[in-house]
């Protein structure tokens, strides 16, 4: 694990994870648009964890054979900026400054599309199953990082994907911690 002050961003990549260029990206409408954090939850198939398939589907080489649920999703073009594990271990599919495709049909306080102006981070997880303490530390991390490069974000701008897709998406679910997250970035 590592703490904020390691992380650093250059050219829209976190320093210290790994990166995997996802091609289900785009431009942003405004590269210096970034103004919210969107937490999300994947497990692939659901609720089993640790394998690589999260990262075959952000690269569209998901094995339709592999798995029934994977012939339901092979197909879809999705994407997220960062997926955060259940060892704490960190993957970026796109830069910062380029749009993700993970928010899907979302509004934030009256704004549509909130890929444009968004940054989307994965946590290998299900909505009814604890996330892992590791994860909560890099995510807290990844989000200090975050809010001290990008200018237009802040604590206050870290929102769930059911916040900005209510009645379409659920996660990360009732498993997650936002107090412990909150603790974590000093809210408390």
């Amino acid at each position: 694990m590592t703490n904020a002050s390691s992380k650093s961003i250059q050219k829209g990549l976190l320093h210290s994870a790994n990166y995997m260029a996802s091609p289900n990206k785009n431009s942003r409408p405004n590269t210096a648009d970034i103004r919210l954090i969107i937490i999300h939850g994947i497990s692939l198939p659901p609720k089993q964890f640790g394998e690589s398939w999260i990262d075959d589907f952000f690269l569209n080489r998901l094995d339709p054979n592999q798995h029934p649920y994977f012939q339901e999703i092979c197909k879809l073009e999705v994407s997220s900026h960062l997926l955060i594990r259940r060892d704490g271990s960190v993957t970026q599919y796109v830069p910062f400054d380029e749009r993700a495709w993970h928010a899907g049909l979302s509004s934030y306080k009256g704004n549509e599309n909130c890929n444009d102006f968004s940054i989307g981070i994965e946590l290998e997880g299900s909505d009814h199953i604890p996330y892992t303490d590791e994860q909560y530390v890099e995510l807290a991390n990844c989000c200090k990082a975050l809010v001290e490069h990008y200018k237009d974000l802040s604590v206050s701008s870290i929102v769930g994907h059911s916040d900005v897709a209510p009645g379409r998406k659920t996660d990360p679910g009732e498993s997650f911690e936002w107090e412990k997250l909150g603790r974590l970035l000093g809210e408390t």
